[in-house]
């Protein structure tokens, strides 16, 4: 069809899909089929177990150190190997099993398809698999009823459908068969069901116009299975970084190899020496201590509420720059609440939080404000555990103020009613002799010839129908959905209800903003992170919340975006502060328009609409109570409590963890540049100094407990205060490369210098030149250590594991030095003179650290 089914009028729908409104014949039916396939979501080519556990080692930092381990069996070093192989491999099982579980959001969204379905064929009505549906079927929907299909009403009695997963949109939608215009947004096509959305009242009969891949959902499963999973910055820079150290590795073996030759080394010893360079160049632990410093990170998030799903995204957070929130059930409760009265000519705010001028708090209840929630407890047809939002709102409006609603029913027992429905907009009910009606305040007040006032009923004149207008409007401006309650004394029956009414008041209801998510947001903003709201609800009441929670008001329409190319969409959007009725593919432009502009964006929601732009995002934050299975599937992080201050605490914790990995990856890397630049200078002189044994030994007292227990240092007072990371900016930045060969050139001259002092012109390296460098360097690092910390601020003595981590270290070197060991490590014990001129070493090395660690600091502002 050309024109899509929501255009055409219900006739032409059907005739246009060659069916019939007493449904498809079984022959048409397997024809269909046959060409459409099953009204499922179709698996996409997801990768297998042995697919993901392989991708784990392809990385070039990864392959250098297989590579290592290589060279040293080769050199008969196999315990080094064993020990480079076991860091490999448990940081590939690690890695496996994160990205094991993230495979699974495509599959979630089978979930959402109906178990059955009433159809018609044959002229029969009766219950299929939905999976059997095909485009044509007839179906039929009933009050919690699943939607199998997405297709065409083409009946609806007082039909009310809940499209919260698909379209935001925070209340039950009214349905109706009438025809509607081409440029109307999905949120809007009153005429249109859509697979995986609920009935939540009323009855209906669609033509299936869609199935399976074919459907809404179906469109958001191509996206998603379409979506290639997002790398964050330090995976790249890491991978860059063993590319990088790889070929240092091979220039530097290719150079030391031949000139060793040339000068008369034998060819065990120089091929000793290009392996302890390997070695010295490798920062062995660095691919397991991201991760469990990353894993460390983890259980404390989860420990306030945030479970991440994938370890990286703990990292990004802390480069986040933006924020695109969904509303409903985000940034606000999820449920329907009356917030405002009006009766008697004035404004009583129930919510504690109003702020309109004219509204005033009350603790009693006078016996109006009785009577107006009493007709919205008596004229309803639900029970605070379930029903219609709307009507739930209601009840729990009148229990807030102390009515017993079930005491209430009890000894006013309904009589007789008038079922509410999309024409006719109100419903009524009579309970013995009095009849009560809310609805639509246009409609309701069209029904009434007087209104209750201070004084009693009196005639419901031009002049108080206009302020009755007035305050509707009010109401309306403030993003409040409003209802007008009735009565009429005397009545026989429902047919009594039509005219005659006596006009009681409005209520004005809204799904309030969660109470500390203001101050989340502005905490958020405080650390220069822009926040903005995108959601399927209305212009009106996404303006009203974004600017009660201080978000803004600027707002673009999804209607709007559509008609922007992505050039202008980009240099649109970093303006806008709501994007409202918004379709999936929007929210997918919106942000992709933002990562155009270099922003890293985190992007939080929780239905199905939200998929695609989550898995998209640098940074996706599901729900976990109101989310969405797909949702948390496709999500990066999910929040425990829906609390949208935990997205603020969990930048912060992902800031504080980036400082961590900074920390290590500088300290390691400085620790390795010094190795390397020893041991090569001292191979030009004739010496192979820190052979590779304690070279490896070395790495294992730097690269582990002392770097792992970085992990659990504290999050800086000070972290919310700076912006966010530039998204450009490489960790191994120009502080860092400062820090790197500054304390490196350091480390390297002054252990150098200790070397030629302690050979004493000997011809060879002798056990205890060799000692005294190899102990000289290990105290050097845990030195270092701490003037690395201290440069991103962190108190010295406030991480004991840290502390535990480098005496337990310093007593594992004391091993090697006094215990059989040192046979293995070619070392010999030290007398207290020689540890004074350790000490000497360190008195030397500590100012000129400080002294870099300023200039880096500078470097860094």
């Amino acid at each position: 069809m050309s024109e899509q089914p929501y255009e055409l009028p219900a006739d032409r729908v059907v005739s246009s899909l060659e069916s019939r409104t007493d449904g498809l014949t079984g022959d048409e039916v397997r024809r269909r089929r046959e060409a459409h396939g099953e009204n499922d979501i179709v698996r996409g080519g997801g990768r297998s177990p042995v697919d993901i556990f392989v991708a784990q080692f392809n990385s070039a930092l990864i392959w250098v150190l297989l590579a290592a381990a290589g060279l040293s069996i080769w050199a008969g070093h196999t315990v080094d190997a064993i020990l480079i192989a076991v860091i490999v491999v448990a940081n590939g099982v690690f890695g496996f099993v994160q990205d094991y579980r993230a495979e699974r959001s495509l599959e979630s969204l089978r979930e959402l398809a109906a178990p059955t379905a009433t159809v018609r064929r044959d002229g029969e009505e009766r219950p299929i698999d939905a999976t059997g549906l095909v485009p044509g079927d007839i179906v039929v929907l009933r009050g919690g009823d699943v939607v199998p299909a997405d297709g065409r009403l083409l009946e609806a009695t007082d039909l009310e459908v809940d499209e919260a997963s698909l379209t935001g949109e925070s209340v039950p939608v009214s349905k109706s068969p009438s025809p509607v215009e081409s440029a109307t947004p999905l949120a809007e096509r009153a005429n249109m069901v859509y697979k995986g959305t609920s009935v939540t009242r009323g009855k209906g009969v669609a033509i299936v116009t869609g199935t399976g891949m074919a459907t809404e959902v179906g469109e958001i499963a191509r996206e998603l299975a379409a979506t290639e999973t997002t790398r964050t910055p330090l995976q790249d820079e890491l991978d860059d970084l063993g590319r990088t150290l790889g070929l240092g590795v091979i220039i530097l073996s290719a150079l030391v190899a031949p000139l060793l030759l040339l000068r008369g080394t034998a060819a065990i010893q120089a091929a000793l020496t290009a392996v302890s360079l390997a070695v010295a160049a490798i920062p062995e632990g660095l691919p397991a201590v991201v991760t469990l410093t990353l894993a460390l990170g983890v259980r404390k998030m989860s420990a306030e509420n945030a479970l991440v799903r994938r370890l990286p995204a703990v990292e990004a957070l802390g480069a986040v720059d933006v924020v695109c929130t969904d509303k409903t059930g985000t940034l606000t409760q999820g449920q329907m609440t009356v917030s405002r009265l009006w009766v008697n000519d004035a404004v009583v705010a129930l919510d504690s939080r109003e702020t309109d001028g004219d509204a005033v708090e009350r603790d009693d209840i006078g016996d109006r404000e009785a009577l107006l929630l009493e007709i919205g407890a008596l004229c309803n047809d639900s029970t605070l555990e379930d029903g219609d939002p709307t009507e739930q709102a209601l009840l729990a409006a009148a229990e807030r103020r102390g009515l017993d609603v079930d005491g209430l029913r009890e000894s006013n027992p309904r009589t007789d009613e008038v079922p509410f429905s999309s024409e006719r907009k109100w419903m009524g009910t009579v309970h013995d002799d009095v009849g009560y009606v809310k609805g639509a305040p246009e409609v309701v007040v069209e029904h009434c010839d007087r209104i209750l006032t201070a004084d009693g009923p009196k005639p419901l004149t031009d002049e108080r129908r206009e302020r009755v207008e007035t305050t509707v409007r009010t109401f309306g401006d403030d993003a409040l959905r409003v209802l007008a309650m009735a009565y009429r004394e005397a009545v026989a029956d429902a047919d009594d209800l039509a005219d005659g009414l006596t006009f009681v008041g409005l209520t004005g209801m809204i799904d309030p903003p969660r109470e500390e998510v203001a101050d989340a947001i502005a905490r958020t903003k405080h650390a220069g992170i822009g926040v903005k709201m995108v959601t399927g609800d209305n212009v009106r009441t996404a303006r009203a919340i974004a600017d009660a929670l201080g978000i803004g008001t600027t707002v673009l329409e999804g209607g709007e975006i559509e008609r922007l190319d992505d050039d202008t969409l980009r240099d649109r959007v970093d303006s806008v502060d709501v994007f409202a009725r918004t379709s999936p593919e929007h929210k997918v432009r919106i942000l992709q328009a933002l990562q155009q502009r270099g922003n890293d964006v985190a992007m939080t929601g929780d239905g199905v609409n939200d998929a695609p732009a989550l898995k998209n995002a640098d940074v996706g934050v599901a729900m976990g109570v109101r989310g969405t299975e797909v949702a948390r599937q496709a999500s990066d992080i999910v929040l425990l409590d829906d609390d949208y201050a935990t997205i603020e605490r969990a930048v912060e914790r992902g800031r504080g963890i980036f400082d961590n990995i900074w920390k290590f990856v500088a300290y390691l890397l400085s620790a390795n540049v010094a190795e390397v630049a020893i041991v090569f200078l001292a191979s030009l002189s004739g010496y192979l100094i820190l052979p590779a044994v304690q070279l490896l030994w070395i790495n294992l007292l730097t690269d582990g407990l002392p770097a792992l227990a970085l992990g659990a240092d504290p999050v800086s007072d000070d972290v919310m205060e700076r912006p966010p990371r530039d998204p450009d900016r490489d960790i191994i930045d120009r502080p860092m490369l400062g820090l790197i060969g500054g304390t490196g050139a350091v480390t390297t001259v002054v252990v150098l210098a200790l070397m030629f002092y302690t050979l004493a012109g000997a011809p060879a390296v002798t056990a205890y030149a060799l000692t005294m460098v190899f102990t000289a360097f290990v105290c050097l690092e845990f030195v270092k250590l701490y003037v690395v910390r201290w440069l991103r601020e962190t108190p010295t003595l406030s991480n004991p594991w840290l502390a535990a981590a480098v005496a337990s270290s310093l007593v594992l070197q004391l091993g090697v030095l006094y215990t059989p060991l040192n046979r293995s490590f070619g070392t010999v014990p030290l007398e207290v003179a020689d540890w004074g001129l350790i000490g000497l070493v360190v008195a030397v090395c500590l100012p000129a650290y400080v002294a870099i660690g300023v200039l880096v600091r500078r470097m860094d502002r």
